[in-house]
């Protein structure tokens, strides 16, 4: 089998439980996204390809420990070698920084609202950074909504000050307002990522109320002239009840656009919980259509240098896991 068709079948889970030696250093907890609040994930990596998994002891996907990173991943009559990664913050290789754990919106999807989490400084951030320096290539900040979406950006602007001009790409996701993408070209991030989240207008609306598709298109588009074709990004998620046709409709609006999808297989969670994450067979036909795509387009996601798509974890990312 091959790595991306048994990446499928494990993201189709999302989940493992851990067997053998002790592997609490390898466990991270997120303070944002779908696995905010939860019981912690891991990282297994083989031949430089990588999954992220939730911990979960009634998972079906077994991930024996060997002791000292050594690991062997088990999913029916699969079985994989590798290792467990060590987290820089957040991700293997890079500081991906949650600044304010809260939001004001309540997108159907995500849990954050629901949490209590807290506004880090930039002080400490700056000083997370430096703790983790010496194992990451990458600085990626993310961030709630705890007041204002102008709030907000200026809190993460205060942030890139603190932290200066760095050796090593920083890249910046957050909530777009209407000169976002050029401010945050001023303060010299490499990289964007805005999240259209969902595959079309209609379903954005329901999914994501008093926030505005036409507004991240706009700091889509912006955010391509400034940073070039293959440095900005958008999730999108599979799984909130679009066809294949508008999830390809969508792939295709998005890398006609020079952006790279950042295709996410849902997690049930806060809204959603009745929903069931997309199978292997659905998230092997995305793949494909988002390979095609991003082939018509010219964009290559190995120029990624910050954030999920240098990262992998998450997703299927061709040219990274698919050939």
């Amino acid at each position: 089998m091959r790595w991306h068709e048994l990446k499928a079948e494990l993201l189709a889970t999302g989940s493992c439980r851990i067997t053998g030696a002790d592997a609490s250093s390898y466990i991270e907890r997120s303070a944002a996204g779908p696995g905010a609040g939860g019981s912690g994930s891991v990282f297994f990596s083989t031949g430089g390809r990588r999954i992220r998994l939730s911990v979960s002891p009634h998972s079906p996907i077994e991930i024996r420990h060997l002791g000292d990173g050594q690991a062997i991943i088990r999913h029916g009559s699969a079985e994989c070698t590798g290792i467990l990664e060590q987290v820089g913050l957040h991700c293997p290789r890079q500081a991906y920084i949650t600044i304010t754990g809260r939001c004001i919106f309540s997108c159907k999807y995500c849990p954050v609202p629901g949490t209590d989490g807290r506004i880090k400084t930039p002080d400490e951030i700056a000083a997370m950074i430096a703790g983790v320096r010496e194992r990451i290539d990458a600085i990626s900040l993310t961030s709630g909504v705890f007041e204002s979406i102008d709030d907000e950006e200026r809190r993460v602007r205060a942030v890139l000050k603190r932290i200066g001009e760095q050796e090593i790409p920083v890249g910046v996701s957050i909530y777009p307002g209407r000169d976002t993408p050029d401010n945050l070209y001023a303060d010299g991030v490499s990289e964007v990522k805005f999240n259209l989240e969902a595959a079309t207008p209609t379903l954005f609306d329901e999914m994501c109320p008093g926030l505005s598709w036409d507004g991240v298109i706009r700091a889509l588009d912006r955010s391509v002239e400034l940073f070039g074709e293959g440095h900005v990004f958008s999730n999108v998620i599979i799984g909130l009840g679009e066809s294949d046709e508008e999830m390809e409709a969508c792939i295709e609006l998005l890398t006609g656009r020079g952006v790279i999808p950042v295709l996410r297989p849902l997690t049930p969670a806060a809204a959603l919980q009745s929903f069931t994450r997309p199978g292997r067979d659905r998230l092997l036909r995305t793949a494909a259509l988002h390979a095609r795509w991003l082939k018509k387009a010219g964009l290559d996601t190995r120029t990624a240098e910050t954030m999920c798509t240098l990262c992998t974890g998450c997703d299927i990312v061709p040219g990274r896991d698919r050939p």
